[in-house]
């Protein structure tokens, strides 16, 4: 195929998937979810709330990206741009990252828009292909596909087929089967001897990378998952990350009034307590998740107690967006139907 015939093919695929706005989307996700493995069924879904092409949007439409960034309070990597290759390092299915991303790209080059193949169907076509490739089941590759697809929506096809497709993988943990995983995450904290007459002495682990084998701490039992970890002084935290004041986890205010500390909870979820008045509220104006669950996948640190051992990640950014970009859609919306009015005096 012509270098031309590549561009034009590649531009057919960007503008189907630019067809697709976050609503489109969580309709994809929520249709493929089924077919996703277990071990990877939260971490897709929360790497699409780390990752939303809401937020996006609002930067690319905006004519001074920096200012609305700040208006927003953006901190740390947002830029979907500059992690193609890492911002999926917690999905299991990261470890096939080369060959999705290289599918991803072919089925870019081919693509026809008088096929009119819907987004499942390319996602699960594309996993399906690489599956058969890598000899695997094809469960463990539809959530970093659909990854993949996303990723090349927020980048373009320029950006993302020149990323070295490279991963980030612990080789320990490269050899763990799914199975092997989701037991490790299910597994408690042994009390000892006598750990059935405790009660508030408890201990639980806090696993916050799985791809790290010493990425953990430990916490008292009840206790919320930003002071367990601010008990981690393992590392230069604030070296690695300067939102990281103390421990692993970004905090500043511990009050659910900053949104810094939000994680995703990759398993153990039902080990947490339930979502309090004031974190439901404030989770839902900082944007990142609309939810009514008692136990989301998404949670805010300082206020998500521990009953038991848990899995979570860390988000590279925080920032403060929800209710923002709504009103902002809600002026554009006002103007643009201003707008109308005066076309239809005129």
């Amino acid at each position: 195929m012509s270098m031309s015939a590549q561009v034009e093919a590649a531009t057919a695929l960007e503008v189907f998937l630019n067809s697709h706005d976050e609503d489109a989307w969580a309709r994809v996700v929520a249709q493929l979810l089924p077919s996703i493995h277990e071990v990877d069924r939260n971490a897709t879904q929360i790497w699409f709330k780390f990752y939303p092409l809401s937020l996006w949007q609002a930067l690319e439409k905006a004519e001074v990206p920096a200012r609305l960034a700040q208006q927003l309070l953006l901190q740390g990597d947002y830029y979907l741009k500059d992690q193609i290759d890492s911002s999926h390092h917690f999905l299991y299915g990261h470890r096939y990252w080369p060959e999705v991303k290289r599918a991803v790209t072919a089925a870019a080059d081919g693509f026809k828009t008088e096929a009119k193949a819907d987004l499942c169907s390319q996602i699960r076509e594309v996993a399906s292909r690489v599956a058969g490739e890598r000899k695997v089941e094809e469960p463990l590759l539809i959530g970093i596909t659909a990854v993949a697809f996303m990723t090349l929506q927020q980048v373009g096809i320029v950006a993302f087929a020149a990323s070295p497709g490279s991963t980030s993988i612990d080789a320990r943990h490269a050899k763990k089967t799914a199975e092997q995983v989701l037991r490790e995450r299910a597994r408690d904290d042994g009390q000892g001897l006598f750990g059935f007459l405790k009660t508030v002495d408890k201990k639980w682990t806090v696993t916050f990378d799985e791809n790290d084998e010493d990425a953990k701490y430990r916490l008292t039992h009840t206790q919320d998952l930003a002071y367990g970890a601010a008990d981690d002084r393992s590392r230069d935290w604030k070296a690695i990350d300067p939102r990281r004041i103390e421990g692993p986890i970004p905090v500043e205010c511990r009050s659910a009034a900053c949104g810094t500390c939000w994680v995703g909870v990759l398993g153990g979820a039902e080990k947490l307590s339930e979502v309090g008045p004031r974190e439901g509220k404030r989770i839902k104006e900082f944007g990142y998740i609309e939810t009514d669950e008692a136990r989301p996948l998404i949670r805010l640190a300082c206020q998500a107690q521990a009953h038991g051992a848990v899995s979570i990640v860390i988000p590279p950014w925080n920032g403060v967006f929800g209710k923002t970009l709504r009103t902002l859609e809600a002026q554009e919306g006002e103007a643009g139907a201003r707008g109308s009015q005066a076309s239809e005096g005129e």
